[in-house]
């Protein structure tokens, strides 16, 4: 059994920060667990102490057992590293082709990042009624952020997409009751003030912070409760978020689906209200 099915098994079993500490391993897998314990430790904002206690829930004698079977993982060939396009590689069938090929090749490394339960567990969070979402991504970043903010809306209530002017925060973490959604979108390069909201967030109403960033894996994941790492580096100029969207639609899908009867009603009554555009028929 390779290392991540090994943690694919013992999903269930993981407490906060060993899910945390499983994101970390898995959004670079298997080089990110192959250095050395302390530097693993301060990447994923987990102890030594609590990393070697998951090696050993996943099965293992130690963190030394657990870097050779990483070792022996390369040495087979069971897990090759993305291929980037560099720039002057010459690409292979068209430039469109080959970007798209590209992209799909970051969702199946999403699919990989991510474990199952993990996915549900974030779904569970934002389904439950009794939570209010707020939701804020990055400079750019925000448009995932502003995708699952429009979706959520649609199948339930009580979901907030901040402004980016921080000057305007305060009405909201004053708004934010413990237990809450605070929903964080953040890729390199990190920004600044959703750390800073995330840490206010957390030392004043303690939400449940779910963050979804990239395999670097931002500052704000010491104040989160899950992190969901997804790739972002295409090897072109700009990094890509198609990965990220399709994190996303599969969260806000499941979401509707779980609870399709309450979601086709809100669906229904937020048609009704919609006002008409020139295209509607009269």
């Amino acid at each position: 059994m390779i290392i991540r099915e090994r943690i694919e098994k013992a999903a269930e079993t993981l407490t906060i920060r060993e899910r945390k500490l499983a994101a970390t391993i898995l959004s670079d897998y298997p080089f990110s667990g192959l250095s050395p314990i302390h530097e693993l430790a301060r990447h994923s904002e987990v102890s030594a102490p609590s990393i070697s206690r998951f090696v050993t829930k996943i099965g293992l004698e130690g963190y030394q057992e657990f870097q050779r079977e990483l070792i022996s993982e390369l040495k087979q060939g069971l897990r090759s590293p993305l291929d980037l396009h560099a720039p002057g590689r010459p690409v292979e069938g068209g430039y469109l082709k080959d970007f798209i090929a590209k992209s799909t090749s970051q969702m199946a490394m999403a699919a990989d990042a991510i474990t199952e339960e993990q996915f549900l567990q974030i779904c569970a969070l934002l389904t439950d009624r009794r939570r209010r979402i707020y939701v804020l991504g990055g400079r750019i970043s925000d448009t995932i952020a502003r995708h699952l903010t429009f979706h959520l809306r649609q199948v339930r209530s009580d979901v907030c997409h901040l402004p980016i002017d921080a000057e305007m925060w305060p009405d909201y973490l004053m708004r934010m009751r413990q237990g809450d959604i605070l929903y964080l979108v953040d890729f390199r390069r990190y920004e600044q003030r959703l750390e800073r909201l995330a840490c206010k967030a957390a030392e004043t109403k303690n939400p449940r912070i779910l963050l979804m960033t990239d395999k670097w894996i931002s500052p704000i994941a010491k104040h989160a409760h899950e992190v969901l790492p997804v790739p972002i580096d295409s090897g072109t100029l700009w990094d890509t978020y198609s990965a990220a969207l399709a994190v996303t639609e599969a969260i806000v899908t499941r979401i509707a689906e779980h609870d399709w009867d309450k979601a086709r009603a809100r669906i229904e009554a937020w048609e009704k209200l919609r006002p008409p555009s020139k295209d509607d028929p009269t």
